[in-house]
């Protein structure tokens, strides 16, 4: 079975080309031109084959050469930041992306089942309680652009899924793991920013919540997904909810090293955010800390997993688990000292 993963050279879709190769799968990894391949295994890897496609999922005509050939198509391209200056390039790659996949599918008549990587941001925030895979986003408020671009592609999957497209859709937490140090790997960012020395204590006040799963959990979740998933389900790959100071004092006793000893006010946070977002301006660098990061940390963001645990035998780490092999590999990289 020939499987096409757009996104291909991302944080997540290069550790899911790498598990794909070892179970034998043929893989052809779209990426455009520019990318960063470093993610990517040789060709040939673990004794299956490795093909490269180069485009775009917002350029059609590249997108459905690339899955010219192939069964599966597993769609992890995204545009995963808080802020960016030109916030239109969400709504293109996120759901722009989405929409062409689902064209090629009907041009092509050849795709037996399409994997689609939304995001927990697409069900919406879940302030004081635990939410599963029927919450809808009510569309009445969204923290950031990224945030609106994945609930407006969620409706449009459940859509074509309504349709008879087999579809499924999976929501990925926070996701953390060794990788590429990406905005899609905001805790190591987090963890590098705490050992370093430039994130000096708590965000807020601790009462911020988010699921936080592993990447290599989330990509077990997308093979079972293929394997098991039901066309049209949906299955949030989530795993333990904690907030950022958990993360922070876990962190503190693998490291054996001092917790933090006060907390920084979400208020204090958003104005070193404007700030940033003004040099950013300046400098071309995308900043760490926005004002919309600081929204999306005044909501609580819990889910439960238990139909992907169900479904598809979905089986995530604990934090702690996790977060005992990350910091030693950040370190392993000379990205943090302790």
């Amino acid at each position: 079975m020939k499987v096409l993963v757009t996104g291909a050279s991302g944080y997540l879709g290069g550790r899911l080309c790498h598990a794909l190769l070892t179970r034998g799968y043929s893989v052809r990894a779209f990426v455009r031109p520019t990318s960063d391949l470093s993610s990517l295994p040789p060709p040939s890897a673990g004794g299956a084959s490795l093909e490269l496609a180069y485009g775009d999922v917002t350029d059609y005509e590249s997108l459905v050469a690339a899955c010219s050939g192939c069964h599966v198509i597993f769609h992890t391209a995204a545009l995963v930041e808080p802020w960016i200056p030109q916030p239109s390039r969400f709504f293109s790659v996120n759901v722009g992306g989405l929409k062409n996949v689902l064209r090629v599918y009907k041009e092509l008549g050849t795709i037996e089942k399409i994997i689609y990587t939304s995001s927990f941001f697409a069900l919406g925030s879940t302030d004081g309680y635990v939410a599963d895979e029927t919450q809808v986003h009510s569309g009445k408020f969204f923290c950031t652009e990224y945030e609106k671009s994945k609930a407006i592609a969620d409706k449009i999957a459940l859509e074509a899924a309504s349709e008879g497209v087999p579809i499924v859709a999976v929501y990925p937490g926070v996701i953390y793991g060794p990788g590429k140090v990406t905005s899609g790997n905001i805790v190591a960012k987090l963890i590098i920013e705490r050992f370093n020395g430039r994130l000096p204590g708590y965000i807020g006040y601790g009462n911020d919540r988010y699921s936080f799963c592993h990447v290599d959990d989330v990509v077990e979740g997308h093979i079972a997904a293929l394997n098991k998933g039901q066309p049209g389900g949906r299955y949030l790959l989530t795993g333990e909810n904690a907030s950022f100071k958990l993360v922070f004092d876990i962190a503190a006793v693998i490291t054996e090293t001092k917790r933090p000893l006060f907390s920084i006010p979400l208020l204090v946070i958003e104005a070193y955010g404007w700030v940033s977002v003004l040099f950013s301006r300046i400098t071309g660098k995308l900043p760490l800390i926005s004002p919309p990061t600081v929204y999306v940390l005044r909501h609580q963001w819990a889910y439960s997993c238990e139909k992907a645990k169900l479904e598809l035998n979905y089986n995530p780490r604990s934090l702690k688990e996790g977060l005992t092999e990350v910091i030693p590999w950040l370190k392993s990289l000379g990205l943090i000292k302790y």
